[in-house]
């Protein structure tokens, strides 16, 4: 069996060797044939014809709910310093982090 890329199958006991799992020969068997059986899913929606089909992020059509972004007059320096426990020069005091 062909994986996705047309390789040659995956070998679920060396993968799990990189994985640093210890697998049963059970196991082992059990994992490779539910691979197999997702990669030959994965072959078989590749099958599908989708020339003229354009991408999608979602399966439904997604629109903005927000409002529109738009420019408005902000705070000036005096406004937004009004109530910070310490400032000079036109700038936030704050207390030194590093040691």
């Amino acid at each position: 069996m062909m994986d996705v890329a047309g390789e040659k199958n995956i070998d679920v006991a060396y993968v799990a060797h990189l994985a640093r799992l210890r697998l049963s020969e059970e196991e082992t068997a059990v994992f490779q044939k539910q691979l197999e059986g997702i990669v030959g899913y994965v072959n078989k929606v590749r099958e599908i014809d989708t020339t003229g089909v354009e991408p999608t992020a979602h399966g439904r059509s997604v629109q903005n709910v927000f409002r529109e972004d738009m420019a408005r007059e902000g705070l000036t320096t005096e406004e937004v310093l009004r109530n910070a426990p310490a400032q000079r020069d036109g700038l936030f005091v704050v207390p030194k982090i590093v040691e």
